[in-house]
């Protein structure tokens, strides 16, 4: 069995979520997901069939973030995995419909991060196996960082 580590695309200023399935219709379950949560959000969502025509189906309402996620499939090539490559929302928002959608079997990450995923390939195909989000922390945090993290929270309207 080989292994890679495969660095995630995404804008500067998108989000990612990258997720396991188990059917062609994902596609349109997780486009309305989306949509229903907020439904200014812009987005672009690509899925790899495991049997079948194994195709990469893309949906998405922002053409750019369509395509990310669609190159981002296709790269990683894990089969019944899924990219949502997102703004003008945060993961937050949608995760909560994304895990209703009955096909999704579970979330790898949902972030803003820099991602690579550790991906193996055997005979059969390939699968994400994890996730490296972001960087190592540097420390714990202290009394000025909670305040810092508290009032930021505040500030953008998470917490009262």
């Amino acid at each position: 069995m080989k292994q890679y580590n495969m660095s995630v695309e995404k804008p500067a200023d998108a989000n990612v979520i990258i997720g396991q399935s188990h059917f062609i219709k994902t596609v349109e379950d997780l486009y309305e997901a989306m949509v229903n949560s907020v439904p200014q959000v812009k987005f672009g969502l690509a899925f790899c069939e495991a049997s079948g025509d194994r195709l990469v189906r893309v949906e998405g309402n922002d053409a750019e973030l369509m395509d990310c996620a669609q190159r981002n499939a296709l790269k990683v090539g894990a089969g019944h995995t899924f990219f949502i490559v997102m703004r003008e929302a945060f993961p937050v928002n949608v995760l909560g419909r994304i895990k209703q959608v009955p096909e999704v079997c579970s979330i790898f990450c949902a972030t803003a991060n820099e991602v690579e995923l550790v991906v193996a390939e055997s005979a059969l195909g390939r699968g994400i196996i994890g996730v490296i989000d972001g960087q190592m922390p540097v420390g714990v945090e202290g009394d000025e960082d909670v305040q810092k993290r508290r009032g930021f929270l505040r500030k953008i309207g998470y917490k009262l």
